[in-house]
């Protein structure tokens, strides 16, 4: 079993290339689950309709408004479009998102720093099972409801770190927009290629790879065997991970 992290960025010209290497794979018995970002997609609608956008730690300041795009870029535009390229290329996959069937149970990280955020407080699996069992490759955008069904906006290394973890996925594989995880971020030399949770815990990281790397070290403490951060726009970084090789390994 592998859970596999599309980021937005990575949904580019290789896309239909790394969802091809799926195919022969899912024929053969492997079995995924994918979950997707749409970071560059719900900045394209933001500015459409001049509404700032606003990072903080890595992570999408959310108010109200931001919300509303976010919700229908993530659960419309980007899932119905990730399910219909698997779908063109055999895969039977199925668009599903956080809320579904309770799928995600999720608190405010930060309301009155980061607005409507939520993190993942325990993932409720059997939909997924039951998907899997079935023959379906489930497909999740990271939208999910708190306790009085407001729609909050889940960071999606998170989101696929905990799936991960609750489905004892052998490898948490994040396609990234860049090669790894670095230790000094954006000094290439200091791109780390095994390290441990322990290890990696250890490390001060900023900016975007915060979120990457509480979502590996997320994954494997939730009960995943391995995690593995590679360039999402290079096929030959995508066969080579689905062969437990290359980009940043984190392991227990």
């Amino acid at each position: 079993m592998i859970v596999i992290k599309f980021g937005g960025h990575a949904m580019g010209d290789n896309a239909s290339q790394w969802m091809n290497e799926l195919v022969e794979r899912f024929k053969g018995g492997e079995r995924f689950v994918v979950v997707h970002g749409g970071g560059p997609q719900i900045d394209k609608e933001l500015k459409l309709r001049n509404i700032q956008k606003k990072m903080i730690n890595g992570f999408r300041y959310t108010d109200q408004e931001t919300m509303q795009v976010v919700e229908m870029v993530l659960t419309g535009t980007v899932l119905r479009s990730v399910v219909r390229s698997l779908i063109r290329v055999g895969l039977p996959a199925v668009g599903i998102t956080g809320s579904d069937s309770g799928l995600l149970q999720v608190d405010y990280k930060d309301k009155e720093t980061l607005g409507l955020v939520g993190v993942v407080k325990k993932v409720n699996p059997k939909l997924l099972h039951d998907l899997l069992d079935m023959g379906y490759l489930p497909v999740i955008a990271p939208v999910a409801n708190d306790l009085e069904g407001t729609a909050l906006n889940v960071n999606a290394d998170l989101a696929a770190g905990a799936i991960a973890g609750a489905l004892r996925a052998t490898q948490m594989l994040f396609l990234t927009d860049v090669p790894g995880i670095y230790a000094n971020w954006p000094e290439q030399s200091s791109l780390i290629e095994s390290i441990t949770v322990q290890e990696l815990k250890r490390i001060d990281f900023t900016e975007g790879m915060i979120p990457k790397v509480e979502a590996a070290i997320n994954a494997i403490e939730s009960g995943a065997l391995s995690s593995r951060v590679i360039d999402g726009n290079s096929i030959e970084s995508f066969v080579s991970a689905l062969n437990g090789e290359g980009g940043t390994w984190v392991h227990a």
